[in-house]
């Protein structure tokens, strides 16, 4: 069981501007290929910032012409490729940002990974949701067996019936269906195997 990482969601193909790029080119890019935000980066592909559509609305009612260095927010928060998706989600949310370049090792942009991209992870279908947890939590994680709970899932939100070995696995077995991605929320209507009489 693990997170889908920033690699497995992020545009692979980044659209970036230098320092030096114009206004009106900046707006020709976004509407060219449909985006709100690019990375700017130095001449060695290193994000320096980002700028965005609010950057050159802002800019144009103050007047005047900028390149992107002069309109972009900086320094660019990054995220890593082998990120999982929770701490991309997490950086986005503590930098109050929408997008993130993503950066190799060397520092040098790869992709970018936007707030859509990871929606994206709700859209998983219920079928793959429910294999994971059966598979990945119930199965491998749990060790318990596949007949020992019932696993439903409907537009992301799974419903556990069933019995386990031991009232501390109750809370367990939640917290773990809650941890995959696309999982909305869980409703649990487990119960613990009644005790063996001594």
């Amino acid at each position: 069981m693990r997170h889908r990482s920033v690699a497995d969601l992020m545009t692979h193909t980044a659209v970036t501007v230098r320092r030096t790029t114009a206004f009106k080119e900046i707006a020709r890019l976004l509407k060219e290929f449909d985006i709100t935000a690019m990375p700017v980066t130095d001449e060695t592909g290193h994000p320096v910032g980002v700028v965005s559509e609010a950057d050159l609305l802002r800019r144009r009612h103050a007047g005047g012409a900028a390149t992107a260095e002069e309109l972009m927010t900086s320094p660019a928060v990054t995220a890593r490729p082998e990120w999982n998706v929770v701490r991309a989600a997490r950086v986005m949310q503590r930098h109050r940002v929408k997008r993130l370049p993503v950066v190799d090792e060397e520092g040098r942009v790869v992709g970018v990974l936007s707030r859509s991209d990871l929606i994206q992870l709700f859209l998983r279908r219920d079928h793959a949701i429910q294999e994971e947890i059966i598979e990945d939590v119930l199965t491998r994680t749990l060790h318990l067996a596949p007949s020992a709970v019932t696993v439903e899932v409907d537009d992301g939100l799974v419903t556990l019936s069933g019995t386990v070995p031991q009232p501390a696995l109750l809370p367990v077995v939640v917290r773990l269906c809650r941890s995959v991605d696309g999982v909305v929320d869980v409703d649990s209507r487990l119960t613990c195997a009644a005790a063996e009489p001594s």
